[in-house]
């Protein structure tokens, strides 16, 4: 919330309308009637019309300006907004501010005064954006991040798609850290195929493929589930079950910092836990499965083919296999990319290197390059330890 609060006064402060640094200057419709800017946005009202065409007038009503010292330099310049270190949940209590205020209150002024300052009307925005400003629940760095991201014609097309659209607002390199994802496990991968198999690598280019895909994928949904949000789901029926309310409020990873007016119990941190380790359990089952009946279906018909090499190389065994890698994803890499992502990104590194983005993402590169390095020495140990996989020497000992 406090680097919510910088980027807004900062942002007025470096506003080329005197008007708007006025802080006791109220907003007037031209049929005279007045317009709090404390007041929720009925839909449809003369608001849209009003941010969009009408001018500020001279009668004074309070607007309530969240202060904090600092700043980054204004609107097109500014840290995440649910970034930051050291906290994270406000609780109920702390959402009243000194003048009798909400949270809420705030995070709604903050995104009219940017709207106003855009000159877009809420109706123009998505149903689920627009729903969370006339709510109260994300600030006004949110929105200014949306217009941004707006100025690009590629994440203008990819903000169409809800899960995108939460990820990109939270987090502006979303995207690099996908593509350091997937480009570093595709490297690892296809350097770990080449070590075991030498000299058949290219005789076995189908299954080192198929492999090098499914590894690709389930790193994308290793990026894309443990990844911090800003939430922009609306509220579930009012006859869904108590398991299915819980789940829905959790966050999306169980350590990012919470918006303003927004607070997290520890409970529901835990159920963030649950709810991305059954979701990559299913990645990894289905994504190992898939890999390991490929494989197994390539080795059979080399077999057929080439009699001399029937010994040479063994069937993976498939439901176990698969299993064990789900279970892994599940615990494991579930528990590493969340605290990656939370605590490690968006609690130490993005608040530090705000204002140094290609350093920043120069860290996050070389972040998750150890933690794939990481993974990959826990998932031969893991296997070995459960019996999927053996060391060579064993492997020697039993063909002998």
């Amino acid at each position: 919330m406090a680097i919510a609060a910088c980027f807004f006064t900062a942002s007025l402060t470096n506003s080329t309308n005197p008007k708007l640094i006025n802080l006791h200057r109220s907003f007037h419709l031209s049929s005279s009637r007045h317009l709090h800017p404390r007041l929720s946005l009925p839909s449809p009202s003369p608001c849209p019309a009003y941010l969009g065409h009408h001018r500020y007038n001279d009668h004074r009503l309070p607007l309530f300006i969240p202060s904090s010292s600092g700043g980054d330099g204004g609107i097109h310049n500014h840290p995440p907004p649910n970034g930051g270190g050291g906290g994270g949940d406000s609780s109920d209590n702390n959402n009243q501010d000194g003048d009798g205020g909400s949270a809420e209150d705030k995070n709604r002024e903050e995104a009219m005064m940017v709207l106003v300052e855009a000159k877009r009307s809420v109706e123009s925005l998505p149903q689920d954006l627009a729903a969370a400003i006339r709510a109260g629940r994300i600030p006004g760095a949110v929105v200014s991040r949306f217009f941004e991201l707006e100025n690009s014609r590629f994440l203008r097309w990819l903000m169409k798609f809800d899960g995108f659209r939460e990820r990109l607002l939270a987090d502006d390199l979303f995207l690099a850290k996908v593509g350091m994802e997937c480009g570093v496990g595709m490297f690892t991968k296809t350097a770990a195929e080449y070590e075991r198999r030498r000299e058949n690598f290219f005789n076995e280019l189908e299954v080192v493929f198929a492999d090098v895909v499914m590894a690709i994928i389930a790193d994308f949904m290793l990026v894309f589930l443990p990844a911090p949000t800003v939430s922009l789901r609306s509220p579930l029926a009012g006859n869904a079950g108590p398991i299915a309310k819980f789940f829905h409020n959790c966050p999306d990873n169980a350590f990012q910092v919470a918006l303003a007016g927004t607070s997290y119990s520890l409970l529901q941190r835990l159920g963030a836990i649950a709810r991305n380790g059954a979701k990559l359990f299913v990645v990894g089952t289905t994504s190992s499965l898939v890999g390991t009946a490929v494989t197994n279906a390539l080795i059979n018909a080399r077999k057929a083919v080439d009699k001399s090499s029937a010994g040479e190389v063994e069937n993976v065994p498939i439901l176990s296999t698969s299993v064990a890698y789900g279970v892994y994803m599940a615990v494991s890499s579930n528990l590493r990319y969340q605290i990656l992502a939370g605590v490690v990104e968006q609690r130490i590194l993005e608040p530090m290197l705000h204002q140094h983005k290609l350093m920043l993402g120069a860290l996050c590169f070389a972040v998750r390059t150890g933690n794939t390095f990481l993974g990959s020495l826990l998932w031969v140990d893991y296997a070995r330890l459960i019996g999927i996989q053996k060391a060579n020497e064993e492997h020697k000992e039993s063909t002998d």
